[in-house]
Parts: structure tokens; C-alpha cells; sequence
């Protein structure tokens, strides 16, 4: 739970930063732009820092990681708060993304160090939401500061909150690496007996860290050029990541200039996204049970579940996440009532959810030796376009208008289902015929 709550706090720092724009604008004389710069930026550390810090976790254990990750990403902020201009906010905010996603990496190593099999699903599905149950809370929260006073204290507070969890972190999560659990055991038993017979496996690896760095940035890629599945499944996600960054900008627009809503209140139609999220977890008791059912009936199986077992959450989904965009698109109308675009949001986030709980645990399933590369390469393209969507948000609605833009994202949207279901039936095969994947399921 707390690897979770850090995970949605890192991202709720993502988007707590949208409420800052008009403040901002005006003290430094910018456009939009560069204002949603801070915020992009933050994405691509996000999306860069699993790169190191997911290496580094398998050398030195999670939690050292947590430690050093989350100190840096409390005092980053300081100069956030004090920066003098934008681009010193900029350099800052890239470089707190980094040091802020250890819990978007190495939080799910730790999710797999303590569950795995049919144990996985309720705790894989909690970790999943967090970092995206984050960025609703983000506009919320900032709303309620940057309407009554300086942009300036969203920082501080922040700083004070992240203290407060840093000194949590520090009493409360244990090592749960078994390598590293290993080594300490090891060096304990060579200093109470005094005989240096006693190695973990750990002390014997010979590979660098500089050299498993850059394998650490290399596999990933590696997937998505000779892995269809690996490639087609992070670009859902990374369209959902971004329509979701996308909605900081839209929703302003949609509630704001059509309805009218303050920053208040703008933050708070972010809730309809929130609810739709913690329907998506609470349905996992479902997926859990139809799992276990597909086991039973699978023949050739030996009661073992298969990767495939997955993704029906996902091709569900995969429905829910059009349906809910055409919605929102036809609902910004000033003549409709402000709460059917709230509610067709709420559909979206309960789509979003499914898929990308359905993509993670089929990931970590399907790529078994290679779970830490599969997610990495999720994290990257779906960073990427995180921080692109925002850039080009009001340009696209502008030019299409509200119904337009949000329709054409739905069209995007239009194939998940129907891919993640030739996946449920020919995914078997594809993964016999790969160089990455294991072939039997857990």
C-alpha cells in the first residue's frame, strides 16, 4: 500500500502543476506553452528515470532506492519554488519527474517480490491505478491552493507533504529484493562464523552497473522493434496516458469556457475520472474469478493460468474507453448539462483502468524473464506520449473543435478491443514463436 500511495502522490505532483498556469503566465510574461513545458518535461523524467533507477534496484535492493530517489525528489522542490523564471521551473520539474519515478518502476518490482500467480491480480490492479488515479487528484488539490493564493506554495506544500512521506518510507518499507535479502544473510553468516564460504548468488554476478544500465535501455527497445504484442499493447496504453494529460488541457476548456467553472470547480470535474478509476479496481474481484474459471477449463494447462487469462478486463476495456470519448465529445455542448461529460469521463477512467491493469499483469506474465524490460518500454512510449499530448491539446481543439477532437481520439481508440481479443486467441502462438517470451503461464 504505501509503494501505492507513493505511486499516485508522484503523479498527482505531475498534474497538481496545471493549476499553476495562469499564475505563471502572468509573473513570467510567457505563453501557454511554455507553461505546459513544466509539465511535459515532468512526463519525460517520469518516463526516463525507470531506466537507471530499475538497474540500480537490482544491485543495491529496493529499498536504498526509495530512500535516495525520494530525498532528491523532496528537496528538487525547493527550487521549484523559488525558481525566478521559467526556465529554471523547467529544469527543476524535468529533473523532480526523475527522481520522483522510482515508485513508477521499482514499486512493481516490489508488487512481484511479494505476490505472484493467482496472488498478483488484487495487488497488481491496486499498484496500476495509483499512478493514474494520481493526475485526477493533481487538479483537485491545485485548484483549491492556486485560486486562493501564490502558485509559489503549490511547491511548498508539496515539499512538506513529500517529507512527510519520505519519513513513512523510512519506518515503514522494508527490503523486499530476495537477492539482496540473501547478500545481507550471507554477510551476517561470514561475520558470526568467520568462514567466507558463505556467498549469496547476488556476490557472484560479474556484470557491471554501467554495463547493465545500458542493457536496461537497450532491451526494451529491443521488444518493441521483435515483439508485436510488446509494441501494439504499449501504444494503447501510451494513447490513453495521453488523452488523460490531454483532459488538463480539456477540461479548462470544456467546464471552464463553456460552463463557466472556476479553477475550483474545474478541479473538482476531474472526480468523475477518480470514480471511474475505483469502479475499474473494484471490479477486480470479477476479472478474478473469470480467470479462474478459463484456468478450469483450459485442457492443456495442468491448473496453470496463461498470460491470455488477462486480458479480458482489457478487451472490455477496450469497448469502454471509445464509448466513453464519443460521449465527452458530443456532450460539450453549453446547451447539456455540465454533469454528462462528467459522467461520460467516468467511463473513459473505467476503461483506462481495465486496460491498463489487463496490459501490465499480461506484460509481467508473458515476458516473465523480461517483466522489468516489457514495463520499462510501456513506461517510455507512454511517457512520450504523455508529454506530447499536452503540447498540442489546444491546437487540436481549436482547429477541430470540442466534438472533433475528441472524436478523433476516440477513432484511435477504436482497435484496442478487437486486437487484445486476437491476442486472447492466437497470443499463445505468437509467444511460442518468441525470443523473449516464456512460454507457460503461472
Amino acid at each position: 500500500m504505501a509503494a501505492a500511495d507513493d505511486a499516485r502522490d508522484r503523479t498527482c505532483s505531475s498534474s497538481v502543476y496545471t493549476s499553476t498556469y495562469s499564475q505563471i503566465r502572468r509573473e513570467f510574461h510567457i505563453p501557454q506553452l511554455e507553461a505546459v513545458a513544466g509539465l511535459s518535461l515532468f512526463v519525460v523524467g517520469l518516463g526516463i528515470g525507470p531506466m537507471i533507477l530499475a538497474p540500480l534496484s537490482e544491485f543495491y535492493g529496493r529499498r536504498p532506492i526509495y530512500l535516495v530517489s525520494f530525498t532528491a525528489f523532496t528537496l528538487l522542490l525547493l527550487p521549484c519554488a523559488l525558481a525566478p523564471n521559467i526556465a529554471v521551473l523547467i529544469v527543476f520539474r524535468f529533473l523532480t519527474g526523475m527522481a520522483g519515478s522510482a515508485f513508477l518502476s521499482v514499486a512493481g518490482g516490489t508488487v512481484g517480490d511479494m505476490f505472484s500467480g493467482v496472488e498478483l491480480g488484487a495487488p497488481m490492479m491496486v499498484y496500476t491505478a495509483s499512478p493514474f488515479i494520481g493526475p485526477e487528484i493533481g487538479p483537485l488539490v491545485g485548484g483549491f491552493i492556486n485560486q486562493n493564493i501564490s502558485w509559489r506554495w503549490t511547491f511548498w506544500i508539496m515539499m512538506m507533504w513529500s517529507g512527510l512521506e519520505l519519513a513513512l518510507i523510512y519506518f515503514l518499507v522494508p527490503e523486499t529484493y530476495t537477492p539482496v535479502l540473501l547478500r545481507r544473510r550471507a554477510v551476517a553468516l561470514r561475520a558470526r562464523t568467520g568462514e567466507e564460504r558463505y556467498h549469496a548468488p547476488i556476490e557472484r554476478l560479474t556484470r557491471s552497473i554501467p554495463r547493465t544500465i545500458a542493457w536496461s535501455c537497450l532491451r526494451p527497445f529491443q521488444l518493441l522493434v521483435f515483439e508485436p504484442m510488446v509494441l501494439l499493447l504499449c501504444l494503447f496504453t501510451a494513447l490513453l496516458l495521453g488523452v488523460l494529460y490531454l483532459f488538463f488541457q480539456a477540461f479548462p476548456l470544456v467546464f471552464g469556457a463553456v460552463h463557466g467553472f472556476g479553477l475550483q470547480a474545474t478541479g473538482l470535474t476531474f472526480l468523475g475520472l477518480f470514480v471511474g478509476m475505483v469502479v475499474g479496481i473494484a471490479s477486480d474481484p470479477l476479472w478474478a474469478r473469470l480467470r479462474l474459471r478459463q484456468v478450469a477449463r483450459n485442457p492443456h494447462g495442468g491448473g496453470k493460468s496463461e498470460p491470455e487469462f488477462r486480458l479480458p478486463a482489457g478487451i472490455v476495456g477496450g469497448v469502454l474507453v471509445p464509448v466513453g470519448l464519443f460521449w465527452f465529445s458530443w456532450s460539450t455542448y453549453k446547451s447539456v448539462h455540465w454533469i454528462v461529460p462528467i459522467l461520460a469521463s467516468a467511463v473513459f477512467g473505467t476503461g483506462t483502468l481495465l486496460v491498463f491493469s489487463a496490459v501490465f499483469t499480461f506484460l509481467v506474465d508473458a515476458y516473465p524473464l523480461y517483466a522489468a524490460s516489457a514495463l520499462a518500454a510501456n513506461s517510455f512510449v507512454r511517457s512520450s506520449f504523455a508529454a506530447a499530448f499536452p503540447l498540442f491539446s489546444n491546437a487540436l481543439y481549436s482547429r477541430l473543435g470540442y466534438q472533433w477532437a475528441g472524436s478523433l481520439l476516440a477513432f484511435f481508440a477504436l482497435p484496442m478491443a478487437p486486437v487484445m481479443a486476437a491476442f486472447m486467441v492466437w497470443g499463445g502462438a505468437i509467444r511460442g514463436r518468441s525470443r523473449f517470451a516464456g512460454g507457460g503461464g503461472k
